[in-house]
């Protein structure tokens, strides 16, 4: 299959180089930012597969750019950095980031990553396939959904683990199995992060929350509400 485009946004010249190089030896095409301002400028015009962000940046960090452009577009993220504490990890997951590497990192490593999210993505492109479940339904060729015929709004992991607990409605699954199944076999994360998304869920669903169940002492289970 064609390689996808990925928007690079990193601030030092070095290791932007050696980012572009490694990606497009594997055959990616490659945008290149200096900063957040230079991002947006490139994404008014280009909407890469699939965005590479630096969480330390000058003017606005990779943090804040996430939720800035996770608010009109839905583009797979994997944030890049040098901070490897477990709440930078959760954070940037929370913000709608697909994966997180803590530099130095290996380059089959990125690489891997990358093609992992990029699978998982286009898994659910299914043009023209909708999917419901009581008052929710499932647009997977833009990855939005709806609640009551009203828009809900998500991040990509959030439909994309809303979406499998909806199609496997009634079946238990522990937090291990929802790790494996959403974030992939290449996610360093704890078992905390799925918590964290079933928690920002559940407020979104408002009084449907409780089509989430948990199920004490193994993980979660959906149930359809009417």
């Amino acid at each position: 299959m064609d390689k996808a485009n990925i928007l690079l946004i990193e601030d030092e010249k070095e290791m932007r180089s050696l980012l572009r190089t490694f990606l497009e030896k594997d055959g990616y095409t490659v945008f290149e930012a200096v900063d957040a301002m230079h991002a947006f400028e490139i994404l008014d015009t280009v909407t890469p597969d699939l965005m590479l962000v630096d969480v330390m940046m000058p003017y606005l960090n990779g943090f804040d750019f996430a939720a800035e452009v996770k608010r009109v577009k839905n583009i797979p993220l994997i944030f890049v950095s040098a901070r490897g504490e477990e709440w930078d990890k959760i954070k940037g997951l929370k913000l709608g980031g697909d994966d997180y590497i803590v530099k130095p990192f290996h380059p089959g490593e990125l690489l891997a990553r990358i093609e992992s999210v990029l699978r998982r993505t286009k898994s659910l492109n299914v043009e023209n396939e909708v999917f419901t479940s009581g008052p929710l339904s499932f647009q997977l060729s833009s990855y939005s959904a709806e609640l009551e015929r009203k828009p809900l709004s998500l991040t990509l992991k959030e439909f994309e683990l809303l979406l499998y607990l909806a199609r496997n409605k009634g079946r238990v699954f522990t937090r291990e199995q929802l790790l494996h199944n959403i974030w992939g076999d290449d996610y360093q994360g704890t078992e905390r992060t799925v918590d964290t998304h079933v928690k920002t869920l559940r407020l979104k669903l408002k009084q449907h929350s409780s089509m989430i169940a948990t199920v004490w002492g193994i993980g979660y289970k959906f149930e359809a509400g009417t």
